[in-house]
């Protein structure tokens, strides 16, 4: 299931704080794992309800996966769905887009309408 873009959802705050370094090292969860947690477009969506359930303040980025090389990694998880796990920092070279994931009147997050 290796897709062209794969995504991030991560705090705006820690998000900015890695823009002067020119690369993202992770959130807490990524650091503690060993790699950074992507998710596929479709992912993208079951991970914000699952893990940000009403938890403002949050970006959703789309990141070139072919940019990542060898260090992206689709690995067995959720259910043994295929997700995308970063091996290394992500550069923000790699970075095609961002916004911010704002909640939605019904409480979800509203993800871009062209998001597959």
């Amino acid at each position: 299931m290796m897709t062209d873009m794969v995504y991030k959802i991560v705090p705006e705050t820690l998000w900015r704080q890695a823009k002067g370094s020119g690369v993202f090292d992770g959130a807490g969860i990524d650091l503690q794992d060993g790699y950074i947690h992507l998710s596929t477009g479709p992912q993208a969506r079951e991970t914000a309800r699952l893990h940000f359930a009403g938890v403002a303040g949050l970006v959703l980025v789309a990141v070139n996966a072919a940019e990542l090389g060898e260090a992206l990694k689709y690995e067995p998880s959720r259910g043994g769905d295929l997700f995308p796990h970063l091996y290394a920092k992500l550069p923000f070279s790699a970075v095609l887009w961002e916004m911010p994931l704002l909640i939605g009147a019904d409480g979800v997050h509203a993800f871009p309408e062209k998001m597959p």
